[in-house]
């Protein structure tokens, strides 16, 4: 299992250098950060613009600008400076990945669970009432839009409090402005705010999750090996979890990793309509400010993301099936 992750841990290296350098290359051919200065009333003058332009590296050869943000910036993880307001790109983005990851953690908490119950549940009763009536409601969450979801909770949670004269739900920010003092009165604030956008993703995500796991628990029932182990006298309890969902969990592992980045674009649009200070607001005003810098880090940090779930759906797999560690 050491090797196996460890081949796993230095076949991603490659990938995470190679992802640097697609995103700059991106940036650096889409996102001008001369563009504010180029509109500015008064105007610049000539030598302003110049000045601005090789403070920000633009006179210099593309490859040696990727070669100076690279090491220069992302291996210290500082990122530099905003070219466009000078804050620390580093503090600011820390805090917007705590708070996604608070969020994108919680979601895929949820809606696995739900989607591993639902999937096997309606696997062993298939073409029940419960199997149509989830599929009917799995159908439905597949079919909302995002933003239209998100917008709609958003509204029924402010209707709510307003007829019962409550606070139970919070429609804005990922906290109070002034959360209470001690660590657990600050976690239940953390979790009151958590509650609509995780509700809103982990719905849509348990969705098309618990297809997946279904339609995986139905080709195992139905395999030779299954049949062997019933026919052996195995409990139908140890015939059900320790053969049939250990190896139907692999295909849903695979499409876990795969929707991580999916998740994060839906993470961008919930955290905007609930007004959380997170990787979705940092990535907008990134982009409205034609920050090259700020751009370059929130990809960065998301192609790190996908390529770390990758990697831990990797030695899922061997956990799962420990053939696949003599691949």
């Amino acid at each position: 299992m050491l090797v196996y992750s460890v081949r796993r841990l230095i076949q991603s290296i490659p990938i995470l250098v190679a992802s640097t350098f697609v995103i700059f290359l991106m940036v650096a051919s889409s996102v001008d950060p001369m563009t504010p200065y180029l509109t500015k009333k008064p105007p610049l003058s000539a030598a302003q613009l110049d000045s601005l332009r090789v403070k920000f590296g633009l006179t210099k050869p593309l490859l040696q600008r990727y070669w100076d943000w690279l090491t220069g910036l992302v291996l210290h993880g500082t990122f530099g400076s905003s070219t466009q307001t000078n804050y620390h790109i580093g503090q600011q983005l820390g805090y917007a990945m705590e708070v996604t990851l608070r969020l994108v953690v919680g979601t895929i908490l949820i809606a696995l669970i739900l989607a591993v119950i639902v999937g096997v549940v309606t696997a062993v009763r298939q073409y029940s009432k419960l199997d149509y009536a989830t599929t009917t409601i799995g159908f439905l969450f597949l079919s909302l839009p995002t933003f239209w979801f998100a917008v709609l909770l958003k509204e029924w949670a402010i209707q709510f409090n307003e007829a019962t004269g409550t606070h139970l739900f919070d429609t804005l920010w990922e906290s109070s402005p002034n959360p209470p003092a001690g660590f657990l009165p600050q976690l239940g604030d953390a979790a009151q705010h958590m509650i609509l956008p995780v509700v809103t993703l982990a719905l849509l995500s348990y969705a098309a999750w618990s297809r997946f796991q279904r339609a995986s628990m139905l080709e195992v029932l139905g395999s030779d090996y299954m049949r062997l182990a019933r026919a052996k006298g195995l409990s139908p309890f140890r015939v059900m979890f320790r053969h049939g969902l250990r190896n139907a969990l692999i295909p849903l592992t695979t499409q876990v990793a795969l929707d991580t980045a999916a998740l994060l674009s839906g993470a961008v649009i919930t955290e905007t309509i609930y007004s959380w200070r997170g990787m979705g607001l940092f990535f907008i005003s990134s982009i409205q400010m034609a920050d090259p810098n700020s751009v370059m880090a929130w990809l960065l940090v998301t192609a790190v993301f996908v390529i770390v779930m990758n990697l831990i759906a990797d030695l899922l797999y061997a956990v799962l099936d420990p053939r696949i560690r003599l691949a």
